[in-house]
């Protein structure tokens, strides 16, 4: 989830309040970067796990005629089912388990009953879970049905953009190397990215230090990644312009130009020799 970029930041200092039941009191971490205990590792590992069995059993159900609304349920019951609580319903107040976000919609889509897929859309799936304390976070695009072939490059090139990412991260190197191998896969390809939502730490909290950018940016501290870090990597592309506007409903947020968007994004743990997915979805 990317409402980090919005409502988070090193100089947030107020607490959220949070209605979902089972969650502590939501609120932002300090500017310190939590390092991970082996012990806090092996919970994590399982809340992410959580995360990947279901959006990869979303992957696998979506289909036109369905709504989001009946996938935003089948996310909820699944979480629970697996001993877990949804991270993002009641977070800031968003209503629901699930960001389903549909083709120029970028991200913090909200399911919706009248909300019908159509053969051809391009669907992002955001989704959480906590379980024993500690949070997983992970995105996957969605084609529905067969799709254009310039949407299934946008898809293919999203999804590559996040590993080239990913493929930067071990301890001793930074931040902007993750950053610039993204910015420079998605320019290669000639989309844009959104710098408006960003990647971020994530464990006890869903939304902890350090902001994870997706372009070389001096706006934060080129921060040295540590073997027990924990990350949420996540870039988003657009087919056109990188900006961004936000609908009344203050959540959903669509290009400018009304140009496809797609999203990945990975809970990663920082390792002394690279890196470790936590949320794969091959690994479920």
């Amino acid at each position: 989830m990317n409402i980090i970029s919005k409502l988070f930041s090193p100089k947030t200092t107020t607490q959220a309040k949070n209605t979902t039941k089972g969650l502590p009191p939501l609120q932002t971490t300090s500017r310190r970067i939590h390092i991970k205990s082996s012990p806090e590792i092996a919970k994590m590992r399982e809340s992410a796990k959580i995360v990947a069995t279901v959006l990869k059993e979303i992957e696998s159900m979506v289909k036109p005629g369905m709504t989001t609304a009946e996938l935003d349920a089948y996310a909820e019951d699944k979480i629970r089912q697996m001993g877990a609580t949804p991270s993002f319903k009641g977070y800031y107040g968003f209503p629901a388990s699930i960001c389903a976000s549909v083709n120029q919609e970028v991200v913090h889509g909200i399911p919706n009953t009248k909300k019908v897929l159509r053969q051809g859309d391009v669907l992002k799936v955001d989704t959480g879970a906590y379980y024993q304390g500690f949070h997983g976070d992970s995105c996957i695009t969605i084609p529905v049905g067969k799709v254009s072939k310039h949407a299934a490059k946008l898809i293919q090139v999203a999804e590559e953009a996040l590993y080239q990412g990913i493929e930067q991260v071990k301890d001793g190197n930074y931040l902007l190397d993750i950053a610039g191998a993204i910015e420079d896969h998605v320019k290669k390809h000639g989309y844009s990215v959104v710098e408006n939502y960003t990647g971020h730490g994530v464990g006890k909290n869903l939304h902890e230090e350090p902001p994870v950018f997706n372009f070389r940016t001096q706006q934060i501290p080129n921060t040295k990644l540590k073997a027990g870090m924990t990350l949420a990597i996540e870039p988003i592309l657009n087919v056109g312009s990188k900006h961004t506007r936000t609908l009344r409903d203050r959540w959903t947020v669509v290009t400018v130009d009304n140009s496809l968007s797609a999203q990945f994004e990975h809970t990663v743990l920082v390792t002394e020799n690279g890196y470790e997915i936590l949320t794969d979805r091959n690994k479920v």
